[in-house]
């Protein structure tokens, strides 16, 4: 080692040498093809997009962005007060009577679920409000019964 204090060592300087291959990203079959008759090295990758339209992954990614791009506390969706007194009124009606835990059973769920439900304080569950819209014929949307309608197909004469 020389004790030389005028001479610099570069750390992370250009290789001295043949010019290397730079790595490049190709568009389209042709140039692919150019890249592989010519005998360059040819990777290929998929890369895969979150946001796209054709997957229908529905509004929750949507709010979750909303959610991470705020700042304020965004309120958890909960269901309609209206449907709830509509689960109440038709569990009364004579050929759906029947009390909450019976309902529970019928749907697979707990008769605390159907309480909140009928509250209007639980959180929106989709699949156990239709299971439920299902047992009391019922709109799931607007609470509003469904037996009252006439059924698809069939004509009246």
């Amino acid at each position: 080692m020389s004790d030389d204090w005028d001479t610099v060592t570069k750390i992370g300087s250009k290789v001295t040498g043949g010019p290397s291959q730079r790595e490049t990203v190709v568009r389209g079959k042709a140039a692919l093809n150019a890249a592989q008759r010519n005998g360059n090295i040819v990777g290929t990758e998929k890369k895969f997009a979150t946001g796209n339209p054709a997957t229908k992954s529905g509004v929750e990614g949507q709010r979750l962005t909303k959610v991470d791009r705020s700042d304020d506390i965004v309120p958890v969706q909960k269901v309609n007060p209206e449907i709830g007194k509509a689960i109440t009124q038709r569990r009364g009606q004579e050929p759906y009577k029947m009390t909450q835990a019976e309902l529970a059973k019928k749907v697979n769920a707990q008769a605390n679920d159907i309480k909140t439900l009928e509250s209007g304080q639980a959180i929106k569950n989709q699949a156990l409000l239709n299971k439920v819209a299902r047992v009391l014929k019922i709109s799931p949307k607007t609470g509003k019964p469904l037996d009252d309608e006439p059924a698809k197909g069939s004509s009246s004469k």
